[in-house]
C-alpha cells in the first residue's frame, strides 16, 4: 500500500506514525517563524519524520496550486492520499489521483471547519468523535466510511481532547485503509451541517458575564490563544464551581488555598492561577495578596 501523508500539527502527527510502513511522501505546511524570537519552526508532522530518520521525501508548498505539485503526486503513484488537518483545501486535481481520506475531528456533517474540537467544547458538547471521509472539493462534505465516538468530560480540555481525538483517528485511519474495498461510502446530511471558523486571538477576550460559557471557552482555548481579562490579565487555570446564581461581574466570592472564587452575572467560577501582562504566571491568592484585594472586591 503506497500512502501519501498530507498534515501539519501533533494531531496530524499521531495518525501519520500509526500508517508511517506504508508512507511515500508527506506533504505539510512550510516551516514557519515561532514565539517572541521568530525562531523558524518545522511542522510537527517534518519533525516526527527527521527525529526518526525515516526514508521519506518531504514536499512543503506554500500552496498546493504551486506549478509542478500535482504532477509530483502523480509521480509519486500513490494509492491513497490521508488528510489529516493540513491547513489547505485539497484540489480536485489532486482527488482525481487517488481515494482522498480525510480524518476530521468530529462527528460529521457538525462542526464541519477548522476548529471542531474547540467548537465542541464551546458548545458544552457531551460526546464527540472523529469522522473519516471520502474527500470531495466541498469543505469536510464527503461521503462518511467511518467514525469513533467518544464522551467529553466536564472537566476535560482541548489539551486532552486532542490526544484522546488523534489516537482514535490513528486507529480509525488504519482500519479504513485496510478494509477500504468493502467499505460503502454513507452521503452526509448537508441539512444538519454546522461549521466552525478558524480561530483568532481576540476569541480569547472573556469576561465575568456567564460563569459556563467562561469555563468553556477555557476548555476550549487552553492550547492557544488563552483567555484573558480587557485588562490584560490571562485565567491560565480554572474551575466551574456554580453554574446558576446572580453576582456583580468579577466580585471577588471566595478565597481559599486553591483559589478564588469569582462571581459571574450568571454563576461562579474558581480562578487558580493568573499572569499579569508582562509577568510570569502565579498563583490567583499571590496575586490578589499582592493586589490587596478581599472579598467583594472586583477581579478586572
Amino acid at each position: 500500500m503506497r500512502v501519501i501523508f498530507m498534515g501539519t500539527p501533533p494531531y496530524a502527527t499521531r495518525i501519520m506514525a500509526r500508517i508511517e510502513d506504508h508512507l511515500i511522501a508527506l506533504f505539510t505546511q512550510p516551516d514557519r517563524p515561532v514565539g517572541r524570537r521568530q525562531i523558524l519552526t518545522p511542522p510537527d508532522t517534518k519533525r516526527y519524520i527527521l527525529k526518526r530518520g525515516l526514508p521519506i521525501p518531504i514536499y512543503q508548498p506554500e500552496t498546493l496550486k504551486e506549478e509542478g505539485v500535482i504532477q509530483t503526486i502523480r509521480e509519486l503513484r500513490p494509492d491513497f492520499i490521508v488528510v489529516a488537518a493540513y491547513g489547505e483545501i485539497v484540489p480536485r486535481e489532486i482527488l482525481e489521483i487517488a481515494p482522498s481520506i480525510n480524518l476530521h475531528a468530529s462527528l460529521l456533517p457538525k462542526y464541519r471547519g477548522a476548529s471542531p474540537i474547540q467548537q465542541a467544547l464551546l458548545e458544552g458538547e457531551k460526546i464527540t468523535g472523529v469522522t473519516a471521509i471520502l474527500m470531495n472539493e466541498r469543505l469536510d462534505s464527503g461521503d462518511i466510511l467511518g467514525y469513533t465516538v467518544t464522551p467529553i468530560g466536564e472537566e476535560e480540555t482541548a489539551r486532552e481532547l486532542f490526544e484522546t481525538l488523534a489516537l482514535q483517528a490513528a486507529e480509525l485511519t488504519e482500519r479504513v485503509l485496510h478494509n477500504f474495498d468493502s467499505l460503502s461510502p454513507l452521503p452526509q446530511h448537508d441539512a444538519d451541517a454546522t461549521y466552525c471558523k478558524k480561530i483568532t486571538k481576540g476569541d480569547g477576550i472573556v469576561d465575568f458575564d456567564d460563569a459556563e460559557r467562561l469555563y468553556n471557552r477555557y476548555r476550549a482555548f487552553i492550547i492557544w490563544p488563552g483567555v484573558q481579562l480587557e485588562s490584560g490579565l490571562k485565567l491560565k487555570k480554572m474551575g466551574l464551581v456554580q453554574r446558576e446564581g446572580s453576582h456583580r461581574k468579577g466580585e471577588i466570592l471566595e478565597i481559599g488555598e486553591e483559589g478564588v472564587v469569582v462571581g459571574c452575572r450568571r454563576g461562579a467560577v474558581r480562578v487558580e492561577r493568573v499572569q499579569p501582562p508582562s509577568k510570569r504566571e502565579m498563583g490567583a491568592l499571590d496575586y490578589i495578596r499582592g493586589r490587596r484585594l478581599k472579598i467583594g472586591d472586583l477581579l478586572l
